[in-house]
């Protein structure tokens, strides 16, 4: 601040001198008061330039890089209420604590494990979705096991229910991502992918019902729709 408050008279000063030579061009420059004001100014430079060469090396630092701010520091342990935030990714999975629940999450994380273990990471959330807007849904079952095991029309909700095929898990990582998926959704994580939709089936085949319901994205190779 000093420093810029000598620039700033200086300036001043050489500014009026200079404009009153241009006026008045008889000034003699034996008696030009310039010469005084600049060995004024030379000496006053002088003297804060020794000022700032004393200083300790950490206060340069300090004034070159000006007041440092202290960033807060993040509060990693949830509360309850707190929004749940997604990270669609394998490695941010499994950075969660070891997944734990009820029936309602075994039967939620066997659905995705069965349905869209070959999909992607945001494929299997999609599923996920789906099952838990059916739950919301008035014309389904009020659970997720409900919604799973619901049979109607001469055949079963999700193919995998009766399917004639064992439903034991056997591969490990899609029954980790799985597992990680259910509790995730379970814990109230925000549905936005399949913006709403309440049905889905592969590109492979074309139910009845799809002609029905509005189409609502494609993801992976699952086509999904949201019942009027």
């Amino acid at each position: 601040m000093r420093l810029q408050t000598i620039w700033a008279f200086a300036l001043m000063a050489l500014t009026g001198l200079t404009g009153a030579a241009f006026a008045d061009v008889t000034v003699s420059q034996s008696n030009d008061p310039t010469i005084e004001i600049g060995q004024q100014f030379a000496a006053l430079m002088g003297a804060e330039h020794q000022t700032v060469a004393a200083l300790p090396a950490a206060k340069l630092n300090a004034l070159a890089t000006g007041p440092l701010v202290a960033k807060p520091k993040a509060d990693t342990k949830a509360k309850p209420g707190d929004p749940v935030l997604i990270g669609y990714s394998a490695d941010w999975l499994m950075g969660l604590p070891e997944p734990q629940g009820d029936a309602q999450w075994d039967c939620l994380r066997k659905a995705i494990y069965f349905e869209a273990r070959g999909e992607s990471i945001r494929g299997q959330f999609a599923v996920a979705e789906v099952i838990l807007n059916r739950v919301d849904a008035p014309a389904f079952p009020k659970s997720v096991c409900g919604v799973v095991a619901q049979r109607g029309g001469g055949g079963c909700a999700f193919s995998y229910v009766c399917d004639g095929i064992s439903d034991a898990m056997r591969e490990p990582m899609p029954i980790e991502l799985a597992g990680r998926i259910a509790r995730v959704m379970l814990d109230g994580a925000p549905r936005g992918l399949t913006m709403g939709a309440t049905h889905f089936h592969t590109r492979g085949v074309m139910p009845g019902w799809s002609r029905q319901f509005p189409q609502t994205t494609l993801i992976g190779s699952h086509i999904f729709y949201k019942m009027r």
